[in-house]
């Protein structure tokens, strides 16, 4: 299968031509995404939030960290005495670093009182953006990465909200007869009018078919015919392996996208998750306008969690975000606003809309919080709070019908 051409930018045709014509798709889309000049964050062009290219809960005020918050708290305050940190990566507009920092100064001050914000943003353009709002923040903070934080292992909680879906992706394709790794094709037949084209290439690599092998899809089955293509993430191991090295003792929590294999792999996602977003505009079209676009793709729930026990992180369950933000007491915010406390009628609507779309099971209610610890921990660590039953106020009801 060939998918339609695409304008190629003419910074992307020279590295292209650079690389013999062609490379991988993950490569493509680190490019597209992360490169310093050009990529869609590495240059900080894309923008987040309602009125950006696509919102976050964050985005949408300050109620997702309100009830994030003492989730945090819980899982900061059974670390023990002593200097704790409040590690976020991939921090977007730096909106829910923010955001949290305030509550937890408003809410727990002690805990504050020892606690450092630490920002792991490798993309310039994007934490630029961040320092200037962070200025505002009751918390220190500073910006580092994980080699250099692996010198000097933190004891806290690792925030990875929407990061691990825009790590780079392999595609990969079934011809009928043996997995192939999609790649990107320059075709310069035209050098002013040079096109991209995403096709099938090489075998699979080793360790790339030892993945398919572990999720049952070599061979593929009989339902998955030549074409069917989908994604692996060969980022997500990388990356587990070193924010665990940069932390002692603590909690990584990742909300984000996420199936489970069965439904991932499913015959009929003959096209695999990626999209791509641009303008509050979603498209299956990963090649159109290279640097301008967000690219994303789901996680796989049993994936993630392979790869983090082999990293040395122990699982503390998953759900989703609906469950979990009923859990930790949206239906009570929601019952609050109800009551009104002199706000103003279109203020008190604003707010119970985005309170509704934070559960609403079609957008980011459907999001997954995969909860990790490491570490000797001083107390018994408890089930995380977010995984206990949603209730009270009608919080089942209310997310069945959001």
């Amino acid at each position: 299968m060939t998918d339609p051409a695409a304008p190629c930018p003419a910074w992307l045709a020279q590295r292209l031509r650079a690389a013999a014509g062609a490379v991988p798709f993950s490569t493509f889309m680190a490019w597209a995404l992360h490169d310093p000049e050009h990529g869609a964050y590495g240059a900080g062009r894309l923008r987040i939030g309602p009125g950006g290219d696509f919102a976050t809960a964050p985005s949408l005020g300050g109620d997702f960290a309100a009830l994030l918050a003492p989730q945090v708290a819980d899982w900061l305050a059974a670390l023990g005495p002593g200097p704790l940190a409040l590690v976020e990566a991939g921090p977007g507009e730096g909106s829910l670093a923010l955001q949290l920092a305030q509550a937890l100064q408003l809410g727990w001050p002690d805990l504050a009182a020892r606690l450092t914000l630490v920002l792991v943003e490798p993309n310039a353009g994007m934490a630029e953006r961040q320092r200037q709002l962070l200025q505002a923040s009751p918390l220190p903070c500073r910006w580092s990465d994980w080699p250099e934080l692996a010198q000097a292992p933190l004891r806290g909680v690792v925030l990875a909200h929407e990061v691990l879906d825009a790590l780079a992706v392999e595609r990969v394709e079934w011809d009928g007869a043996l997995w192939r790794q999609q790649q990107v094709r320059l075709r310069d037949e035209h050098p002013a009018r040079p096109l991209l084209v995403l096709e099938p290439g090489g075998p699979l690599p080793p360790q790339a078919a030892a993945s398919l092998r572990a999720l049952g899809l070599d061979p593929p089955g009989a339902q998955r015919g030549a074409g069917w293509c989908t994604e692996l993430h060969p980022g997500v191991g990388p990356w587990l392996a070193a924010c665990g090295q940069a932390l002692e003792a603590g909690q990584l929590l990742v909300i984000d996208y996420a199936l489970e294999a069965w439904r991932y792999y499913a015959p009929q996602r003959s096209a695999g998750t990626l999209m791509a977003y641009r303008g509050q505009q979603a498209s299956q079209d990963p090649l159109q306008e290279p640097g301008a676009w967000d690219l994303t793709a789901h996680l796989c729930i049993e994936s993630l969690q392979a790869e983090a026990r082999a990293a040395g992180w122990r699982n503390l369950g998953q759900c989703r975000q609906g469950e979990a933000l009923l859990a930790l007491g949206l239906a009570q915010r929601l019952h609050g606003l109800q009551q009104g406390h002199g706000a103003g009628l279109a203020a008190l609507l604003a707010s119970r809309e985005a309170l509704l779309r934070l559960v609403d099971p079609h957008t980011l209610g459907d999001f997954r919080w995969l909860a990790f610890s490491r570490g000797a921990l001083p107390e018994a660590v408890e089930p995380p709070l977010f995984l206990r039953e949603p209730g009270g106020l009608g919080g089942e009801a209310l997310l069945r019908s959001a």
